[in-house]
């Protein structure tokens, strides 16, 4: 039988502004996306709704966010809420070219402040009788909520995905210290796409001088070939992140 290729993006767009928060640039991003070209998205701090902002941009999508850089290209999404507020909220997003079977968001957040969440999606891979497990995720900034809500989804993949199913579990890690490749790795099988094919994680943040080693795809029950950030100069323009996109056969 012969394998089937499956590209992956991870990207932060940083609520739609550029670096500076002094632009709103959601078009842009929308386009250099769709030149991207990715099978399956998964979105970090993507705005489903602000008030404020929508009166003050003229140029704001009349759809929620993710609606609009989903349209005529990734038919199937879900967005869930892991920040809300007076004006509006933002939070993950999965957007796939494929059957989204099923999605949940389990919330993840040990503060009122903070709140933080993990979008669980499955995905059927066409041609196969594949089930491809999703994991969108934007961690915490401190040690001790990473390292909580490492556990919980921990937990939440030990009990819903089944060993043999292909796993991808991607998103913005705000990893300082090493906590998730402890975690994955010994208790998940769960490997890294760029430190497989790379021997390092990718530098992705901040996007115009990429330092720290920030947004992340590992997978399970899947093959790696190919995993780096997009070349292309217009990227550091866009969000504070650099996006990360890798190729998998199934």
């Amino acid at each position: 039988m012969s394998k089937q290729s499956l590209r992956i993006l991870t990207y932060n767009l940083h609520k739609g502004f550029n670096t500076g928060n002094r632009q709103f640039i959601l078009h842009e991003m929308r386009e250099a996306l769709r030149e991207a070209d990715a099978d399956i998205m998964l979105l970090q701090e993507i705005q489903g709704e602000h008030t404020g902002h929508q009166q003050k941009h003229s140029h704001w999508p009349d759809c929620p966010h993710c609606d609009f850089i989903a349209e005529d290209m990734w038919p199937h999404f879900a967005y869930a809420k892991n920040a809300v507020y007076s004006v509006g909220h933002h939070g993950n997003a999965i957007l796939s070219k494929y059957a989204l079977q099923s999605w949940e968001n389990i919330n993840v957040s040990p503060y009122t402040w903070a709140s933080r969440s993990l979008l669980h999606g499955v995905i059927h891979i066409p041609d196969t009788q594949q089930e491809l497990h999703i994991v969108c995720l934007h961690l915490g900034l401190t040690g001790t909520e990473r390292k909580r809500q490492l556990q919980t989804l921990c937990e939440r993949i030990d009990e819903h995905v089944p060993h043999d199913a292909p796993l991808i579990v991607a998103g913005d890690f705000n990893d300082w210290n090493g906590q998730a490749e402890k975690h994955f790795y010994q208790r998940l099988d769960l490997k890294e796409a760029f430190r497989t094919l790379h021997k390092r994680h990718a530098r992705t943040w901040p996007s115009w001088m990429p330092i720290f080693k920030m947004d992340r795809i590992y997978y399970r029950g899947l093959e790696p070939t190919f995993c780096e950030c997009p070349p292309h100069s217009s990227w550091k323009l866009l969000s504070d992140h650099a996006p990360l996109i890798a190729a998998f056969e199934i």
